[in-house]
């Protein structure tokens, strides 16, 4: 029988696999100061709880959304999934496998935010568009399967 890898040993695995997105999602909403400490809460939160966090379906999922609700409160701004997704993917320059795996979400759920996204853009003047932050485009140096 094989040795149960060491729970330290899995939590870091999660963490260089969502630590960058994360960390530039949480940039491009917050100051530098703020968006390196709810990374740092949020992953202590992972860690803290990590027996609790894999047990459930999608332990990604469980992250992003209580790293999107830190963001929030921290910028006094809740975005909607659709601004999220197109954050991720137009300005982040991340795919729609890599979103869905940051994200906890399945490809398809994250199409479908890009689509509302995109169509709240190209609503004409006079009609409420999707609000977007000003903030320049970064791209990730990270690899996700």
């Amino acid at each position: 029988m094989k040795p149960a890898v060491p729970p330290i040993l899995l939590t870091n695995a999660f963490y260089d696999l969502h630590r960058p997105a994360y960390h530039a999602y949480a940039a491009a909403r917050l100051t530098p100061e703020e968006a390196l400490v709810a990374v740092a809460h949020l992953f202590d939160l992972v860690a803290s709880n990590w027996t609790t966090v894999v047990a459930r379906p999608r332990p990604s999922a469980w992250a992003w959304e209580r790293h999107t609700r830190a963001v929030a409160r921290r910028s006094g701004r809740t975005a909607t999934a659709a601004e999220d997704a197109s954050l991720l993917h137009d300005d982040l320059l991340l795919s729609i496998g890599q979103i869905a795996t940051v994200t906890g979400a399945e490809p398809a759920t994250v199409t479908t935010l890009l689509a509302a996204a995109h169509r709240g853009r190209l609503r004409g003047p006079g009609t409420p568009q999707t609000a977007r932050p000003a903030h320049r485009k970064i791209r990730l140096s990270c690899r996700y399967t």
